[in-house]
């Protein structure tokens, strides 16, 4: 996982209509109820099925900090896929994303322009056609460095470039060093 990774599932989770449960025995019941067994997230979470039943009846309520970090990893990976779908189709479809970053961001462009990379904080709002493209290359399994790249492109499309009415000769931007990146739908 990286900062686009995140940023994008961190946007998605702010769509979630219920909070995720917080204690790890309603999240022990909760991934019993997905994987459909205690044998299933014994396996995912690395422990014992007997600790899976001892959690899923109170037995124990506190798991150890590693344990505890994979439970609440994987049940909010799993957490309302319905509201997570939807927010990404409507934000793909109709509403777009607006990404909120710091970096050194730089261009190519023709002799005689100031093309140096210098670092600049950005909110742009990125029509749908750039969230699908996200969250599509982010479903396909991109790396960090993919989705990067992407973002750099509709900066380029529709900051630089005003959407095709100035800088028609900017022929790549670079987007290095980030500080910060955060997504919202």
């Amino acid at each position: 996982m990286g900062l686009f990774d995140d940023g994008l599932d961190a946007a998605v989770r702010k769509a979630f209509t219920r909070p995720v449960p917080k204690s790890a025995p309603a999240q022990m019941r909760y991934l019993v109820r997905q994987l459909k067994g205690t044998r299933a997230v014994a396996e995912l979470l690395g422990v014992s099925r007997r600790t899976v039943e001892r959690y899923v009846k109170d037995q124990i309520r506190t798991p150890r900090p590693d344990l505890a970090a994979r439970l609440e990893r994987e049940v909010t990976a799993r957490w309302q896929p319905r509201v997570r779908a939807r927010a990404r189709q409507q934000a793909a479809t109709t509403g777009g994303i607006v990404i909120d970053t710091r970096a050194r961001i730089g261009y190519t462009a023709p002799i005689g322009t100031t093309d140096d990379a210098r670092l600049r904080h950005l909110t742009v709002a990125l029509p749908p056609r750039w969230a699908a493209r996200l969250f599509d290359a982010q479903e396909a399994g991109a790396g960090e460095r993919q989705l990067q790249q992407i973002a750099a492109e509709g900066l380029k499309e529709i900051y630089f470039q005003d959407d095709g009415r100035r800088a028609g000769s900017l022929e790549e931007v670079r987007f290095t060093d980030v500080e910060h990146v955060e997504f919202e739908l």
